[in-house]
Formats: structure tokens, C-alpha cells, sequence
């Protein structure tokens, strides 16, 4: 039996996306310069992670890659990191839309997290024998349903008014009011020594842990890499050669702690997952479960074992840079 399409006069339509035209950006990215007021280098960051979240927004609908809503949350992230950290250059109204875009980042945060689960046990399941692939895929089809229910969620968020007024919102801090805020040229100081802050911050987090720290604490301290990072990126935007190239290594070093302590977390999170599953799964899918979470074990082990070394390349780089 077949279905027939509903008429096009009934059919339920998803909304456009919006166009950087819509929110009254101007037709190429803004771009800053060294001797340019710190506050435009802001706003230019804000105008071209706002063009980039607008341009992943149509893939992060459909679904048709994952890539595209990991890129739309990644972009959220540093719009959230500029605000936190150079937001009062764009004026009061940057505390308020930084929470709206954590709003959002949480939206995209369930269905990326069903995402990276799914695709990582798919992985973990196809190294295992053939007669054991067919529990292991029923195992998954648990999340892949948990992850469609999410999926849901996200789409009423983004269809929603509250996304469209806060898209407005952000589009509203990349415009140069009357007078600029702080007239003061990054090369005085500016956004570079912004660094320090979460170069501090990670470096305080690292000495006050553990011999044996506890997933916790090394989750925490993925997020102060994470936003050490993002900090370097923008104050690299506006460096002289020399910072420049030292940001550029501590935005490298950043990035792979990041790495590291994103396997560790993504290992805790599939076994506490599989585990959870155990109450009310069969025998097939227990054995699988016990198979996966020996398979993270070892895998949070060789992160633990690794994340050292990568800070000591942070702290190097830091000291030199900062």
C-alpha cells in the first residue's frame, strides 16, 4: 500500500532558514585591524561566527550530517567565550544573549551527544565477531530512539521565536552604536592579555588536582582548555607577527588537551550509558554491554595516561607567550 503525498496547500513546511540579510548584516564579513578599537575586533568576531552558525543552520535541521550541528555548537561555544571574556566592549546587553546562547548550546548539546555516542559505539560493535554484531545493533537502535526524541526538541528550539530573537540579538552587537564603547587600540594591550585569565584559570585547575583525579574534575578541566582556546583564537586575530605565532601554538596545544580529555569524557559517558542499559536488557545485550564497557575502560585509561604531557606543552607555551 502506498501513501500519498499531502497536497502542497497542507503540507507542513519547515521555516526558511535566516539570512545574514535578514538581521541587517552587511554583504561581506566584517573585518578588524591591528590598530582598530579592541571592540571591533569583537564585533568582527561576533559578524563572522554569527554568518557561520546561519550557514550550518539548514544541515543542523535536516540531519543530514552530524557535522553540521557539531559546527553550529562549536560556534555557539565562542561566541559564548567572547562574551565572557570581552563582552562589556560591546556593551550591557552581551551578559543577556551570552545566556541565550547557552540556551541553544544546550538544545544542540543532547542530540551532538546521542550523536557521538551512536557513532562511536557503531565503531566499538564492528570490531566485535559477526554473531555478536546483531545484539550489538539493537543496543544501539536504544539511542538511535532516545537520540530522535532529542531530535525533536532541537527542532522545535530552532523554529522557535525565541531563536529568531536571539538571532537579532547577536546581529544587534556586531553594529558600532553612536560612539564606540572602548576607543582604545588592541596593540595597547587589548584582547591579547585576555589570554592570561584562562591560561591561569587551567593552570590553577591542574595543581589543585589528584594524584588519581577523580572523571569529574578532568571533564572541568577539558572545559578550561576548551575556553583557553577560544580565547587564544580571538586574541590571535589581533596580534603582532610574533604573538601571533606563539597564540598559534598555545591555540594547538589547547586544542589537543581538548582532544585528549574529549576521549576520556566520551568513554565515561558510552559506559555509564551501556551500563544503564543492563536492568532491563536480555542476555545478548548484556554480554555487548560488559564487551563495550571493558572496550572504554582501556580506552579512559590511555587518556588518563596521556593529558599530562599535553598540559606540560600549555604550560610551556604559555610562559612564553602570556
Amino acid at each position: 500500500m502506498t501513501t500519498e503525498p499531502l497536497p502542497s496547500s497542507t503540507r507542513r513546511r519547515a521555516p526558511e532558514p535566516t539570512t545574514p540579510a535578514e538581521l541587517g548584516l552587511p554583504g561581506e564579513p566584517a573585518k578588524a585591524g591591528p590598530q582598530d578599537p579592541a571592540a571591533t575586533h569583537v564585533r568582527a568576531k561576533l559578524d563572522n561566527e554569527l554568518r557561520e552558525l546561519l550557514a550550518r543552520e539548514p544541515g543542523t535541521r535536516s540531519g543530514a550530517d552530524p557535522e553540521d550541528l557539531h559546527q553550529m555548537r562549536v560556534t555557539l561555544r565562542r561566541m559564548r567565550s567572547v562574551l565572557k571574556t570581552s563582552g562589556a566592549l560591546v556593551g550591557a546587553a552581551a551578559e543577556p544573549v551570552r545566556a541565550e546562547l547557552g540556551w541553544l548550546g544546550q538544545s544542540l548539546g543532547e542530540v551532538r551527544d546521542y550523536d557521538v555516542l551512536i557513532g562511536h559505539l557503531r565503531d566499538v560493535i564492528a570490531t566485535f565477531e559477526v554473531r555478536d554484531q546483531p545484539a550489538g545493533r539493537r543496543l544501539v537502535s536504544k539511542f538511535v530512539s532516545e537520540r530522535t526524541s532529542a531530535r525533536r526538541r532541537l527542532t522545535r528550539a530552532l523554529s522557535s521565536a525565541r531563536y529568531a530573537a536571539l538571532l537579532q540579538s547577536v546581529a544587534q552587537l556586531t553594529r558600532v552604536p553612536d560612539h564606540e564603547i572602548d576607543p582604545t587600540p588592541v596593540g595597547s594591550g587589548g584582547l591579547a592579555t585576555d589570554v592570561r585569565k584562562p591560561y591561569r584559570r587551567l593552570a590553577k585547575a591542574v595543581a589543585a588536582l589528584p594524584a588519581d583525579p577523580p572523571d569529574d574534575d578532568l571533564h572541568a578541566l577539558r572545559i578550561h582548555g576548551k575556553k583557553l582556546r577560544y580565547t587564544a583564537e580571538m586574541a590571535r586575530s589581533s596580534a603582532k607577527k610574533k604573538q601571533a605565532a606563539e597564540l598559534s601554538s598555545l591555540v594547538k596545544a589547547a586544542r589537543k588537551l581538548q582532544t585528549v580529555l574529549g576521549d576520556h569524557q566520551d568513554a565515561v559517558i558510552a559506559a555509564e550509558k551501556v551500563r544503564g542499559l543492563l536492568p532491563t536488557a536480555d542476555g545478548e545485550i548484556g554480554f555487548i554491554a560488559g564487551r563495550i564497557a571493558e572496550h572504554e575502560l582501556l580506552k579512559r585509561t590511555e587518556a588518563r595516561a596521556a593529558w599530562q604531557s599535553v598540559w606540560t606543552r600549555i604550560d610551556k607555551v604559555g610562559r612564553t607567550a602570556l
